[in-house]
């Protein structure tokens, strides 16, 4: 099957092939994708490199790579907020946290398109231990972002679409939904032994995971619950900081690094 990449700041992916069905994911631009099967009009269903998570995209998003381009690592990352790019000549502005397949700091090629890098992008370096202190500076990079279902970047953003892209920057893979997650690290006992980087999951009545955060320290989280926020958590679970009323139920605790 075809390769691509995604060639717009945010492309949102769909469950179903029509611009009016449920915003699953996103993919940020410079992600590459595997294309499995078409549809009219434009679509295209597409498996993201990074998670392997499926769903349906307009091919007005993407562009056609041959497969070592594909299978090429992510070598940079965009720091700012917003960072300026050009394709092919036309100006456009990609968010924090974009992965880019390049062995260039200037400029690069992607199918048909030049791409050149306005904003220079730094090293994706992976240093282990895990920079806790680079973690939380990305983690805060989102603060105040609104919720979006499905959002996976600073202009919107879910809980766990949050979670996953804070934690790729440190070279850390999570799977895309809460409940992913929580089958990933490692299981951390009591809520007094959570250090900055340990994720908190949360579950509803009927004991689905339904919630994700970042735990701080052991006794404050970030996470996007109406936005990006900081909020304390006890052993039943989060506090909203403005209202004192208790949000989500705490589940289990895990940890990756």
């Amino acid at each position: 099957m075809p390769y691509a990449i995604v060639i717009v700041p945010v492309a949102p992916l769909r469950s179903t092939a029509s611009h009016k069905s449920e915003m699953i994911s996103q993919l940020l631009w410079g992600a590459g994708v595997e294309i499995t099967e078409t549809a009219p009009d434009g679509w295209v269903k597409v498996k993201n490199q990074y998670d392997g998570y499926t769903g349906w995209a307009t091919t007005a998003h993407l562009e056609i790579i041959d497969e070592p381009l594909y299978l090429a690592p992510a070598k940079y990352y965009f720091p700012g907020w917003v960072n300026r790019v050009t394709m092919n000549g036309q100006p456009m502005l990609v968010p924090f946290g974009c992965l880019v397949k390049s062995d260039s700091d200037i400029s690069t090629q992607w199918g048909t398109i030049a791409v050149k890098f306005e904003d220079k992008p730094l090293s994706l370096t992976h240093p282990a231990p895990v920079d806790i202190t680079a973690l939380k500076s990305a983690a805060t990079q989102f603060l105040n972002t609104g919720y979006l279902w499905g959002g996976s970047s600073v202009f919107g953003v879910d809980c766990s679409g949050f979670t996953q892209n804070v934690f790729k920057l440190s070279g850390i893979p999570l799977l895309r939904d809460a409940y992913q997650q929580a089958t990933q690290g490692h299981i951390v006992d009591f809520l007094q032994e959570a250090r900055l980087g340990d994720l908190a999951f949360f579950d509803n009545e009927e004991g689905r995971i339904t919630h994700v955060g970042i735990l701080l320290n052991d006794h404050e989280i970030i996470h996007s619950s109406g936005k990006v926020r900081i909020d304390p958590i006890d052993n039943e679970g989060i506090i909203n900081a403005d209202t004192g009323l208790r949000t989500h139920h705490l589940r289990i605790i895990k940890r990756y690094f």
